[in-house]
């Protein structure tokens, strides 16, 4: 990263604007240390609401960066400026995720970033949950672990939709939780990342892990499909 890079962004983000979110959100951390100190880890949790993507840099340990739509930075005006200012500062890389090709370039996009030595952060649902309950997982995080031999650090985000309901607007001040898991290692599936079944038993676990680090209810149907009936 050069001086003027996401990292140096980040630490200005966090000085100026961590106060006021802090204040605002009122985050309960717990189990920040599970979060290995260096090498390549995968954040893998729960997705409530729009303002998920802005607490978890704020309370991880280690800068994060995870994928956004490009929708994020492509604004136009001041606003749009803005808004691809403050998002790309705190890791996020816009992708374009529509069409066949979105979710291989986010699966290449996660593996660059693991074998940078970095954090990764990834939502194994696909899209924000519908209604506050944990939807199945799709195996693009099984992939990323056993073709990079990453732990996969669970977390739980607590609280964020009674903040932001249905995702938009603005959010109110409120109180939230951000909860992670112990280090989770698959390195006995090694060399097995194309088989189906193997891929579907990693990801159940690291949602196995999700559902109790948040106390959500599980539907084993995927997100997309809720909300599409």
């Amino acid at each position: 990263m050069t001086p003027e890079g996401p990292l140096s962004r980040l630490a200005l983000i966090k000085a100026v604007l961590g106060p006021i979110l802090r204040l605002m959100f009122r985050p309960r951390v717990e189990g920040a240390e599970n979060i290995p100190g260096t090498g390549p880890v995968i954040l893998a949790g729960n997705h409530l609401t729009f303002i998920d993507s802005m607490i978890m840099p704020l309370v991880a340990n280690r800068p994060v960066f995870f994928i956004g739509k490009d929708e994020y930075v492509t604004g136009k005006g001041l606003k749009g400026r803005l808004m691809a200012w403050f998002f790309t500062g705190v890791g996020m890389i816009p992708v374009d995720r529509d069409g066949g090709r979105g979710g291989v370039a986010a699966l290449m996009t996660g593996r660059r970033i693991l074998d940078d030595g970095k954090v990764f952060g990834i939502y194994p649902e696909g899209t924000r949950s519908p209604d506050g309950r944990l939807y199945r997982g799709r195996t693009g995080i099984a992939r990323l672990t056993l073709m990079t031999n990453a732990p996969v650090v669970p977390f739980a985000m607590i609280g964020t939709d009674k903040l932001q309901p249905g995702g938009k607007g603005l959010p109110r001040p409120g109180k939230v939780t951000v909860r992670f898991g112990e280090a989770m290692e698959f390195s006995r599936y090694d060399g097995m990342d194309r088989d189906r079944y193997v891929l579907r038993a990693v990801t159940d676990s690291v949602m196995t892990e999700v559902m109790r680090l948040s106390g959500q209810e599980y539907v084993d149907m995927y997100a997309t499909k809720a909300k599409a009936a």
